[in-house]
């Protein structure tokens, strides 16, 4: 195998996939995306939300340094449909939602650049169910990603879609009280199966790559005023196992990286929102990632809709 093929592309690897995402084949759900209220369901009915934004990072190794001429800028629109049922489970209200991301990406690496457009890899869940009780609320739900996304083997730099199936358990929780304050966070974790279709170059056969799996958090803190909300919102991932190239864990005679090739990041940024009679809520926010390795690291900006049907 050309082990340079082999380390350009585990680097332009590294940071691709969907909406910014920051892996061969990494972060299907996007980081931050949920904040205020993020554990409370909604009365029954149809919402529809809007998450878009554009990221902006640069390549980090295993020692959180940047990587030279390792760039990605990308804009995404992600549509979601949430369906909030009249019908109880285990004295939960029954939900199921469906979101499809749409990316534009730019990716600068060693000297060139590929722009993509295309759809990112669909998230739906046939099973969620929320509580509420006094000032508590909270959910659980299990996600699925598809691999719908746009994928090109052997051309990473192209590839918005991560090329895998995975499955993610959920627990969001939410507290907020009389006076208006607010503490919100959303735990998952993401059980990866394995890309068959990954190649470090078009002339080269075919291999297996396995990202490993991550714990990761939404998280909220701010206070009510009115219709006007005002906060400090973020995330954090941890990669909890290895990544694996048909497997044998990546090492770092492979690339930049630490052993394993186990990505972090920590984010946070202030969030501000609106809410009218009706319902309808507008989220604006900045988040800036900070102690970032194995992973493309910058800025995202958002803005939410939440609209009642």
């Amino acid at each position: 195998m050309n082990i340079k093929k082999l380390t350009l592309t585990l680097m332009v690897a590294a940071g691709l996939c969907g909406v910014a995402q920051a892996k061969e084949g990494g972060d299907q759900y996007p980081n931050g995306a949920e904040n205020w209220m993020a554990g409370a369901l909604p009365p029954p009915g149809d919402y529809f939300l809007n998450y878009a934004g554009f990221y902006t990072g640069k390549l980090r190794d295993g020692s959180g340094d940047k990587v030279s001429d390792a760039k990605v800028d990308a804009w995404f629109d992600a549509l979601r449909w949430v369906h909030v049922t009249p019908y109880q489970f285990l004295g939960g209200s029954w939900t199921w939602h469906i979101i499809a991301p749409i990316v534009h990406q730019k990716i600068e690496m060693g000297g060139g650049s590929d722009t993509e457009t295309g759809l990112g890899d669909i998230t739906f869940s046939p099973f969620v169910l929320g509580w509420h009780s006094g000032d508590w609320h909270w959910v659980t739900a299990l996600d699925i990603y598809a691999p719908t996304g746009t994928y090109h083997s052997g051309e990473a730099r192209r590839s918005i879609g991560a090329n895998y199936w995975s499955f993610e358990p959920v627990f969001a929780a939410t507290y907020r009280n009389e006076q208006g304050w607010e503490a919100s966070a959303k735990l998952m974790y993401n059980f990866k199966t394995t890309n068959k279709d990954f190649r470090p170059d078009p002339t080269l056969p075919k291999m297996d790559y396995r990202s490993g799996d991550e714990f990761h958090m939404d998280f909220l803190v701010g206070k009510h005023f009115g219709p006007w909300s005002v906060g400090v919102s973020g995330y954090y991932l941890q990669q909890t196992t290895n990544d694996e190239l048909d497997g044998e864990t990546i090492s770092s005679t492979m690339g930049p990286w630490s052993d394993g090739r186990k990505g972090r990041v920590l984010a946070f940024g202030p969030s501000v929102n609106y809410s009218t009679k009706s319902g309808t809520q507008f989220v604006a926010q900045w988040q800036h990632e900070t102690m970032v390795k194995n992973r493309f690291g910058g800025d995202k900006f958002w803005l939410k809709l939440i609209l009642p049907l």
